[in-house]
């Protein structure tokens, strides 16, 4: 790959049901095992869940839920002189998305609840209300990058 040649992105389409971009990228990292059509199904019966436990919209509460997570800064490693420097930078907005999604699919397997759709649906709700696993990783990084304020003047 040569230094000069940028790499452009590759369009995705959206997902059949909702016709949305978003959460076609949120079902892409859902899967496990190239299995699409499981990761839809899942997907969708958390929508259902959410539906039904909030009475809200549930790709609303989606929407909210991935917003809510989605982080600031983040601390990326820099090497000046012999010694390794944390940098807090600022997070680029499509990998705010997905580092978003990786965090409540990641929490989300760790809960107890009984199918992943509910799993989900809870991780769900508790990031659209402020809490849970999800929200507690964002707000470790922004800690982490709050830190290490003082080693700002390092970004590259």
């Amino acid at each position: 790959m040569g230094r000069k040649t940028f790499i452009r992105k590759r369009e995705i389409l959206p997902d059949p049901k909702f016709n949305d971009v978003v959460v076609a990228k949120f079902i892409s990292s859902l899967l496990k095992e190239g299995k699409k059509s499981i990761a839809e199904s899942i997907f969708y019966g958390c929508v259902d869940v959410i539906q039904t436990r909030t009475g809200d919209d549930g790709l609303k509460l989606f929407k909210k839920a991935l917003e809510n997570v989605k982080p600031l800064l983040e601390v990326k490693s820099r090497r000046v002189g012999g010694a390794t420097y944390q940098v807090p930078v600022e997070v680029k907005p499509a990998r705010r998305q997905s580092l978003a999604s990786r965090w409540l699919i990641e929490c989300a397997r760790t809960r107890p609840e009984h199918s992943m759709a509910e799993r989900l649906a809870a991780e769900m709700i508790d990031a659209s209300n402020g809490r849970g696993g999800a929200m507690k990783k964002r707000e470790d990084v922004h800690k982490m990058a709050e830190a290490n304020k003082a080693f700002a003047h390092y970004r590259w």
